[in-house]
């Protein structure tokens, strides 16, 4: 049973591609007598002719290589295009690791674990860039002794 011509006008009206307009097996019959627009138009208010759904891409897999990378899975050398500074620009780093560095010395002002004086000298080190992290300050610190004991 050739069903083209209503085929064409069913893809026509439903707005889609022949190969995705589908028919109602049991009413090939009725299918097969409509001949114009508004017989097809009829058969799609009464569900005999559908429009098969867009198949679209799974992010099924996208979804379970996102969770992985959430772990720290498939990062290494491999994976990586570009260079070190595309990846994570050189200025946002040093932002990052300035402030941490700012808001340990805070805590230690605020603590009076430094006096003021040695707060000033240290923020300006930080500054300058002298401090590699916020642990190298505290290297720093208990070798050169400035840590107030508290009473």
């Amino acid at each position: 049973m050739q069903l083209t011509v209503q085929r064409r006008l069913a893809g026509d009206l439903l707005d889609c591609s022949q190969k995705r307009v589908s028919f109602d097996q049991s009413r090939l019959n009725d299918i097969k007598e409509a001949i114009t627009k508004a017989d097809i138009k009829a058969l799609i208010r009464e569900k005999a002719i559908n429009e098969v759904p867009v198949k679209g891409i799974s992010r099924l897999r996208a979804k379970i290589r996102h969770t992985q990378r959430v772990k720290g899975r498939q990062r290494g050398h491999g994976k990586r295009k570009g260079r070190k500074n595309a990846r994570e620009e050189s200025k946002r780093k040093w932002i990052n690791k300035v402030r941490a560095q700012r808001k340990f010395l805070q805590e230690l002002k605020i603590n009076k674990s430094v006096d003021s004086k040695i707060y000033r000298s240290l923020y300006l080190k930080s500054k300058g860039g002298f401090f590699r992290s916020k642990r190298h300050i505290k290297l720093y610190i208990t070798e050169h002794k400035l840590v107030k004991k508290n009473e």
